[in-house]
């Protein structure tokens, strides 16, 4: 069953009857139709998804385009999307979550955009995490409205006592880049 979070809700993965191992968060956008003379178009935007891996709200690691595994292998980017076109899942992170290092406090995700297109030209924007072991969309937090930013700090999987814990983040911010983003992202670590 699926939890439809609101921002800043925090809600946990511990599972009945088992521990979760594998999840995947999909990150998914589609290009705000614009009407011409001719009827509307669609257009392309490039939003590129990162997670970064916190030791105490250090920056460990990260994974993205430009690296799809993270050093020890716990973390995993499934491609760059670059049009967003299409439904579903426009980028996905696979998490084993029994690899992540024990040092490692949280996992910040986020979306930025490389062309520096704003989030006014996007929309259906939307994070989604499922048990990667049985294909279930465990929560899912869609974005609403617009806005002048480029990036977009999302959501975070944290550790909480012996499991894990997601929190619906939501926060604009300005960036082409994770690096770009640094500052806000590590306000969320």
């Amino acid at each position: 069953m699926t939890v439809s979070m609101v921002k800043g809700q925090r809600i946990s993965l511990e599972k009945p009857g088992g521990t979760l191992s594998m999840v995947r968060m999909g990150l998914g956008w589609d290009a705000v139709k614009k009407r011409g003379f001719f009827g509307s178009r669609e257009r392309e935007i490039d939003l590129d998804a990162s997670c970064l891996l916190f030791a105490d709200g250090q920056l460990a690691d990260v994974v993205y385009f430009g690296k799809l595994t993270s050093s020890d292998g716990s973390v995993r980017h499934t491609g760059d999307n670059l049009t967003g076109v299409g439904d579903g899942d426009d980028e996905s992170v696979i998490v084993d979550l029994t690899r992540v290092p024990v040092h490692v406090t949280s996992l910040v995700f986020t979306v930025s955009s490389f062309n520096g297109q704003t989030f006014n030209e996007v929309e259906n924007a939307f994070c989604r995490l499922v048990d990667e072991t049985t294909g279930a969309e465990l929560a899912r937090y869609t974005l609403t409205g617009g806005g002048a930013h480029t990036g977009m700090v999302m959501a975070k999987l944290y550790r909480h006592g012996g499991g894990w814990k997601m929190n619906a983040i939501g926060e604009p911010a300005q960036g082409r880049t994770f690096q770009d983003m640094l500052p806000a992202i590590a306000a969320h670590a």
